[in-house]
């Protein structure tokens, strides 16, 4: 298909984008940003992830494509023009979709513009980027009120002095990166004053905030202080594998150097509880057995 007139209003012709574009086109099925970003990469190494990103963006603006969530924790996209509006139906345990027959549904209502007057301008490159930054904002700030609520919930359970101690530091980290990141936040939303209302670009259900709230139940069901750090070291080790997963995606830019700092930031909890979990076996005159597994918490 000849894509050489479909241009989003305002839009500059590249050869990347149309690169991608036509290798978008070809494709069946439904892509993540990272399965495309690897048939990309086979027909043209130069292209990097973020011009990916940033196109997928702009065809999901243009029409060109459809993003749609089968629950799996990232978004898959479709092309637009050989796929008519149409349901999936998603299976719970594996995720995967099957199309049923047809059926057509008409959704009514007013558009931006209309609602307010304001020409709503599209999503360049600039403000792709702080798309990102702003997604990855939310995510790390959810996830530090999140930890918040985890650690003030820990040093009231906890009866050992220094791990209460331990868990009211860590709380009163929690709030202190929370309200920087909050500072941070604000600052990034004067940079565009539509920023706030834009579609969400990145998407991961049930992200590093959630490893907190399960760590937050489990303090619900009556176990000790050993039991609270392990799972302290649990929920900082598994968001600091999280934070530094996908930062490690992005090329350089402000929403990959949110994940990094968050990914350290992780680290360095979970090393602290590690530390504590250690010296209170010790003062229990408990053996060191889990030692080995504590340290690999760490990794």
């Amino acid at each position: 298909m000849d894509h050489s007139g479909l241009r989003l209003a305002g839009g500059k012709r590249s050869s990347k984008r149309d690169r991608i574009l036509n290798i978008f086109s070809r494709q069946k099925g439904h892509l993540s940003a990272d399965d495309l970003y690897d048939l990309v990469r086979r027909e043209d190494p130069v292209i990097g992830r973020a011009t990916v990103y940033r196109t997928l963006q702009w065809m999901v603006t243009a029409g060109m494509a459809r993003k749609v969530d089968f629950g799996e924790g990232r978004s898959r996209f479709e092309p637009s023009h050989r796929h008519p509006r149409h349901f999936h139906f998603v299976c719970n345990e594996c995720h995967r979709s099957f199309v049923t027959s047809q059926i057509v549904v008409q959704v009514f209502g007013t558009c931006e513009e209309c609602r307010t007057g304001n020409a709503v301008a599209p999503i360049d490159g600039a403000t792709a980027e702080l798309v990102f930054a702003r997604d990855a904002l939310r995510m790390a700030l959810a996830t530090e009120r999140s930890g918040l609520d985890f650690y003030t919930r820990a040093a009231r359970r906890t009866t050992d002095p220094r791990g209460r101690e331990v868990f009211r530091r860590l709380a009163d980290e929690e709030q202190t990166h929370l309200q920087t990141l909050e500072n941070r936040y604000r600052e990034l939303l004067t940079q565009d004053p539509q920023l706030e209302s834009r579609p969400k670009f990145l998407f991961f259900k049930a992200a590093a905030q959630g490893i907190f709230a399960e760590g937050s139940e489990k303090l619900q069901t009556g176990i000790n202080d050993l039991q609270a750090l392990m799972i302290g070291i649990k929920c900082e080790r598994d968001s600091y594998r999280f934070f530094r997963r996908y930062g490690r995606r992005f090329e350089e830019s402000e929403g990959k150097q949110v994940f990094m700092e968050f990914a350290a930031e992780e680290r360095a909890h979970c090393q602290l509880l590690i530390r504590e979990y250690r010296a209170l076996r010790e003062r229990l005159g408990l053996p060191r057995s889990g030692k080995r597994t504590a340290a690999r918490s760490g990794n």
